[in-house]
């Protein structure tokens, strides 16, 4: 590991370290279930802090905490070590779509070839007593890792997120992120779903260059101008026929395909080779009894190889990236606006939809359209959403703080949303006026 590597690493901590307390002591936005749609879902943020591969750890503390108070959390000796990385946990499944996480987060582009990544969780069930429950119960039957263990600190929820239809018509479910701490060096073992492969990834993949780029002299100033550029934007492709018309209607859906093309999310590129990366067992290697050997004798789980899907990238889009937005908005000082528009795409920084610095997880579930024409009649019709945005950064800057009385983002989405639905009647409408003259030229020119 390089010296700015390390050094990187280092200047994350306390960023996480406040980010951490930040939630714990601020009450999230918690958005009650209507009764015509009583559906919930929650997911884990599962945070650790990975010590240098050199670094000697005692068997007594590899899985039992010293401490579950979160400031003395980070001074302890193998957490502050030189080469210590803070990581985040998320998960890759084989058939996204059969997962049981349900709304958008794991649908995957027409035909895409990417792998992409989420976070362990689920829908709420009958039985579940609240959302961390559910949180918690979804982790341990998906990857098998018991949140309710001492070496796991419940730090807190973010703000809940509304799940709806593509165009925003119909609210699918509420889903609640919850975040966690590990606060032993090693992980406990782990017993993954079979096709579902976990990706332990450095915070310093996401986290925008303006807060590690170091400004050391000579070879290591050398080094971070050519380091690449972090977060690495790119951008996932969804055929726009799959969102607004029925797999049952085929004609409807290459109508709209032709009319309408396809719609661009932005996503953040993660590269395999940088991730500490867990494939489940084989059957029989997957007994609670071994399990149970493994916990009692304290043993961390078995180095498994890691899986290998060619050069394939993972890539984070969708809810999971917008979650993921929140956590690291968290991690940004609130005075540093170059730090908090540096979460938003570059693509998206220039582009005519405004999406509020203050709030740059919204960049992650506001689409553009292949069609140019689409993208210039949003923004005509988006003069509703312009003004929502406007509001909602004078409330910001008037009172110093977000109002959380007022459901800003959903306010923001609903308004985006109602002006995509206006704009693909216009367009829609526009070509079908040009090919009816087209077939009205064609025939003139035929018959005349």
């Amino acid at each position: 590991m390089s010296d700015v590597v390390v050094q990187e690493h280092a200047t994350i901590l306390p960023l996480l370290s406040r980010a951490l307390h930040q939630i714990r002591s601020t009450p999230p936005r918690v958005i009650a279930s209507p009764a015509t749609q009583p559906r919930r879902a929650a997911v884990a943020l599962i945070i650790r802090v990975a010590p240098p591969a050199t670094y000697p750890i005692s068997p007594s503390t590899s899985t039992q905490p010293v401490t579950n108070d979160l400031a003395g959390f980070f001074n302890l000796d193998w957490v502050v070590a030189p080469g210590a990385r803070p990581e985040i946990l998320f998960l890759q499944r084989e058939n996204p779509q059969e997962s049981s996480n349900g709304g958008r987060m794991n649908e995957t582009g027409q035909g895409s070839r990417e792998a992409h990544v989420a976070f362990p969780g689920g829908r709420t069930e009958a039985d579940d007593e609240g959302g961390m429950y559910t949180a918690m119960r979804q982790t341990w039957e998906e990857i098998g890792l018991d949140l309710a263990e001492p070496a796991y600190l419940p730090i807190g929820q973010l703000d809940d997120r509304e799940i709806t239809t593509s165009l925003g018509k119909r609210l699918l479910m509420i889903l609640s992120p919850f975040v966690f701490l590990q606060l032993t060096p090693h992980t406990t073992p782990v017993d993954p779903a079979p096709g579902t492969t976990l990706h332990w990834v450095p915070l310093t993949e996401l986290m925008p260059d303006i807060l590690t780029a170091r400004r050391d002299k000579g070879k290591k100033k050398q080094q971070n101008e050519l380091r690449e550029q972090r977060p690495r934007w790119s951008s996932v492709t969804v055929d726009a026929s799959s969102r607004l018309a029925s797999r049952h209607s085929p004609i409807l859906r290459l109508l709209i395909r032709v009319l309408v093309g396809n719609m661009t999310f932005p996503a953040i590129v993660i590269d395999p080779a940088v991730t500490m990366s867990v494939t489940s067992l084989p059957a029989d290697e997957k007994s609670i009894d071994a399990k149970r050997a493994r916990l009692e004798t304290g043993h961390s789980a078995p180095h498994l190889p890691r899986r290998r899907r060619g050069n394939g990238e993972l890539k984070l889009w969708g809810l999971s990236l917008g979650m993921t937005l929140d956590l690291l908005a968290q991690m940004t000082p609130a005075a540093n606006t170059n730090a908090t528009g540096a979460l938003v795409p570059p693509e998206a920084a220039s582009d005519s939809i405004t999406i509020p610095v203050l709030a740059p997880s919204l960049t992650s579930v506001l689409p553009r359209f292949s069609y140019p024409d689409v993208n210039f009649w949003i923004w005509v019709f988006g003069k509703r959403y312009r003004e929502v945005v406007r509001g909602w950064e004078a409330s910001v800057h008037a009172g110093g703080v977000n109002d959380r009385r007022i459901n800003w983002t959903g306010s923001a989405l609903n308004t985006f949303y109602a002006a995509v639905r206006k704009a693909l009647v216009v367009v829609i409408v526009v070509r079908a006026i040009w090919i009816l003259l087209g077939f009205v030229f064609g025939a003139w020119l035929l018959f005349w």
